[in-house]
C-alpha cells in the first residue's frame, strides 16, 4: 500500500488533518511530498516539484497558485467551494447593518462620555446617530453560488426585496433559491433597481473591472456597494470618483489598496470574510477529504484546472493518465494495453481546455508488468503523468 506524505502551509486546522489515516499518511515528513494543503501561501514564489500530485486550497480563490505550471506538471489543483460560505454570508449581513446604522461611531462617542449625567448626555446625543432600516429596501446580488444564494435567503428573511444576477448559475444552486427571488436578465437591470449591491463571483479576466464608471452611473444615487468576493472586480478609481461626486453613498470591501485607504466613505475589513474558526475547520476538512479521494481513487471533484471525473473503483487496478487534450489519445493508450494483452474493465475520459484525464480499470497484473506498462504509456509524447492505484478491497478471484 502506497504511503502518502502531505505538506501543509500556513495555519491549517488540525481537525481537518484527522481525515488522513495515520497508517497511510504522514504530515510534513518528506522533502518530496505527494500533496500540498494550503490556505494563502503564495505558490508563485514557492517551488513544488514533480512529486506533488495535487494541491488543495482550503478556501475558494486560487490566484495564489500558478495553474499553468500545475498543468504542465500534472498537478491537480482543488479548492473548497462553500466551506466558508456561511462565514461570508454572516459578515455581509453585519456589513449591511453597519452601512445603515452608525454603530461603530455611536459606540466610540459613548465611550468618551464623562460626568455624573451620563444617562442624560446619552439621550441627548443619540439623535446624532439616527440610521435607516433594511426592511423594504432592495438588494442586488451579483453571483448566486454558495455565498450569494445564502445572502439572498438571509436578506429575504430580513424583509429585503432581493434581485439576483448570475448568467452562469448552476442547476444545484438554482434549485436552492426561492422562486420568490427574481433574477435579472441583465446586470444593468439589477444596478438600476438596487439600494444595496453585493458581489459574490470569482475573479476572472472576463469580469475584471466588472463594476466600473459606466456601471456606477447606472446605480441609484444613494446606493451602497459591497465587494467581499475578489479584488479587481471593482475598479477602485471609479469608485472613489463616484463617492466624491455623490453618485455612490458608501463602499464596503474586504480588500485594501492605497487608492481607497483613509476614505471616510469606504469601510475596509482585512480580508476576514472566511476567517472564522468554523470556516477554517470546514475548509481544512473538505480540502483533506478531496485530496484523500484523489490520491486513493484518482477521482477528481472541485478541481479548478482539471475536469470533474468520477468512476466507481471496482477493479483491482486503476490507471490514471494526465495528458494533453489532442485527438486519438484514447486510441493510442488502449492500443498499448491491447498489444500487452491487457483487458479493460471500465474506462472514462474527460477534458478541460488543453488538459485531459483518463481512468482505466483493469485486472491485477504483476508489479514487473505494471512498471513496464507505465513506461510504455509515458512514451506517448502528450502524456504528462501516469499513476497506478491498487484497490486493496478488490482482488482477482
Amino acid at each position: 500500500m502506497t504511503k502518502y506524505d502531505i505538506k501543509t502551509y500556513n495555519v491549517i486546522a488540525q481537525e481537518g488533518l484527522d481525515v488522513f489515516p495515520k497508517d497511510q499518511y504522514t504530515i510534513n515528513k518528506s522533502d518530496k511530498p505527494h500533496a500540498l494543503l494550503i490556505r494563502s501561501q503564495d505558490m508563485h514564489k514557492t517551488s513544488f516539484g514533480t512529486s506533488v500530485l495535487a494541491i488543495a486550497r482550503a478556501g475558494v480563490g486560487v490566484n495564489n497558485i500558478p495553474l499553468l505550471e500545475a498543468n504542465s506538471n500534472g498537478t491537480v489543483v482543488f479548492n473548497t467551494p462553500g466551506s466558508n460560505a456561511n462565514a461570508v454570508k454572516e459578515l455581509i449581513i453585519a456589513m449591511l447593518i453597519l452601512a445603515t446604522r452608525p454603530v461603530v461611531a455611536s459606540a466610540a462617542w459613548a465611550k468618551k462620555i464623562v460626568g455624573a449625567d451620563v444617562s442624560t448626555q446619552t439621550e441627548k446625543g443619540k439623535n446624532h446617530f439616527a440610521g435607516t432600516e433594511l426592511l423594504g429596501k432592495t438588494i442586488g446580488i451579483i453571483g448566486l453560488g454558495s455565498v450569494g444564494s445564502r445572502v439572498a435567503r438571509a436578506a429575504a428573511d430580513l424583509g429585503m426585496h432581493v434581485i439576483g444576477y448570475d448568467p452562469y448559475i448552476s442547476v444545484d444552486h438554482a434549485w436552492k433559491l426561492s422562486n420568490d427571488i427574481p433574477r435579472a436578465e441583465k446586470l444593468s437591470e439589477l444596478l438600476q433597481k438596487s439600494d444595496y449591491i453585493t458581489i459574490h463571483i470569482p475573479y476572472t479576466e472576463e469580469n475584471k473591472d466588472l463594476i466600473n464608471t459606466e456601471e456606477l452611473k447606472q446605480m441609484k444615487k444613494n446606493a451602497v456597494l459591497l465587494n467581499y468576493s475578489r479584488w479587481g472586480i471593482v475598479n477602485e478609481t471609479a469608485v472613489v470618483a463616484a463617492l466624491e461626486n455623490g453618485e455612490l453613498r458608501r463602499y464596503l470591501t474586504d480588500f485594501s489598496s492605497n487608492k481607497i485607504i483613509n476614505n471616510e466613505k469606504i469601510v475596509i475589513t482585512p480580508h476576514i470574510g472566511g476567517t472564522t474558526l468554523e470556516a477554517e475547520v470546514n475548509g481544512a476538512r473538505m480540502a483533506a477529504q478531496t485530496l484523500r479521494k484523489y490520491l486513493e481513487t484518482g477521482n477528481i471533484i472541485n478541481s479548478v484546472n482539471f475536469p470533474a471525473v468520477e468512476m466507481s473503483f471496482e477493479a483491482p487496478l486503476r490507471l490514471t493518465l494526465i495528458h494533453q487534450n489532442v485527438p486519438n489519445m484514447v486510441g493510442r493508450i488502449t492500443t498499448i494495453l491491447a498489444n500487452d494483452s491487457l483487458n479493460i474493465d471500465n474506462m472514462i475520459n474527460r477534458s478541460r481546455d488543453k488538459i485531459a484525464y483518463t481512468m482505466i480499470d483493469m485486472s491485477e497484473i504483476s508489479d514487473e508488468k505494471l512498471a513496464k506498462l507505465k513506461k510504455e504509456l509515458m512514451t506517448i509524447p502528450e502524456v504528462i503523468r501516469v499513476r497506478a492505484l491498487k484497490n486493496s478491497m478488490k482482488k482477482n478471484k
